[in-house]
């Protein structure tokens, strides 16, 4: 059988780097559609993964006419790739999965979340044979959407499938009982990022000087573009690959990008969202608040304030409690799409076990 995945963002590469060494050991031919965008690519390479690039985006808001030359340069790839690989099923989201399963008359399976806008959904959601979410999800997508008890971090961050490495410290050149903070600053170039606006100047510097305070602080920057000359941070410089260990041996992360809160709060660190300008209610930081493994601010100071309480009164011990009592029940998700894989998207040929732990969405309440 052959396996096409697509991976437009880091974030897709964890998402799915687990079952595709599943399926690889299984006998299976799988290969990974990418774009060239942040560290995408360094991450397909680490993981030793098989891919092929059908493009290139770079992290700053193109105009209108250069996404639509974007988009027409990587539709046609996309179309010349799948056709010669000749997938079996496709697995990913938006546009680019839609189109590959189209052209090559193949079962779709969307792998979604709570993202605002409704442009990957709408222009997917056709050709989907099948739609799998976190029961947290707030859209009901149609009688083949069907939902899990968890996120989709829970393919790379599940207890049966994450440890982290103990040599975090060493790598970042700390003591090994030293506190450290990471702060993640987002680029705002994703198209669901429009119009929407995060940390201000003022406010990174202002937060990095206060954390410094109390912890060495190392800063995650998106865009690439931020100067530490006179900043009292270290740029976060391991390789990408490493960042779930480090996110795992921190004792705060603060963010106001959305997919390192969740995952910092699935591995137990505590864990802060500024909202900034977004009024989007996303399903999986509400229920992570439920948990007591996030927090959202919508106010600069409230957040700020309540990081420097965090890291001064080390609540990494609560939140540790919290995650052993919550993240075990939730759902591997590797081994499901593993087993979706394999059924080639037919969910009702999904032995009885498996079906289990999926819903009709229409019936989440």
């Amino acid at each position: 059988m052959r396996v096409l995945v697509f991976a437009n963002t880091p974030a897709h590469v964890h998402l799915y780097r687990h079952a595709v060494d599943h399926l690889a050991e299984a006998g299976h031919e799988v290969l990974v559609l990418t774009r060239e965008y942040a560290c995408t690519t360094d991450l397909l390479e680490f993981f030793g993964l098989p891919y092929r690039r059908y493009g290139t985006h770079e992290t700053r808001v193109p105009s209108k006419p250069q996404l639509a030359r974007e988009l027409g340069e990587q539709f046609g790839r996309i179309v010349w790739e799948a056709r010669r690989f000749d997938p079996d099923v496709v697995f990913g989201r938006g546009p680019y999965a839609a189109l590959a399963g189209t052209v090559t008359r193949t079962p779709v399976v969307l792998v979604l979340d709570d993202e605002p806008g409704d442009f990957n959904h709408t222009v997917s959601r056709p050709f989907a044979d099948c739609i799998l979410s976190p029961d947290v999800t707030r859209r009901d997508l149609g009688d083949d959407h069907y939902t899990f008890d968890g996120f989709k971090e829970c393919a790379y961050l599940h207890p049966d499938v994450f440890e982290a490495d103990r040599a975090i410290h060493e790598f970042l050149a700390l003591d090994p009982d030293e506190s450290y903070a990471l702060v993640r600053f987002n680029a705002m170039d994703a198209l669901h990022d429009a119009n929407i606006e995060g940390f201000s100047r003022d406010q990174r510097r202002d937060l990095l000087e206060r954390l410094s305070e109390h912890a060495t602080v190392f800063v995650s920057d998106e865009s690439g573009t931020m100067d530490f000359g006179d900043l009292p941070a270290r740029p976060y410089d391991l390789h990408p690959a490493l960042i779930h260990d480090a996110m795992a041996g921190a004792d705060l992360l603060v963010a106001d990008t959305g997919t390192m809160v969740n995952e910092a709060g699935l591995l137990g660190t505590p864990a802060l969202r500024y909202q900034g300008t977004d009024d989007h209610e996303y399903g999986e930081f509400s229920e992570l608040e439920r948990a007591g493994l996030a927090e959202q601010f919508d106010d600069y100071a409230a957040l700020c304030d309540r990081a420097v309480e965090l890291v001064r009164t080390d609540a990494t011990d609560r939140w540790q409690r919290r995650r052993q009592a919550y993240v075990g029940d939730l759902v591997n998700l590797t081994d499901l799409l593993v087993a979706v894989a394999e059924v080639r998207g037919d969910l009702a040929a999904l032995d009885s076990p498996v079906r289990a732990v999926l819903r009709p969405r229409s019936a989440v309440r």
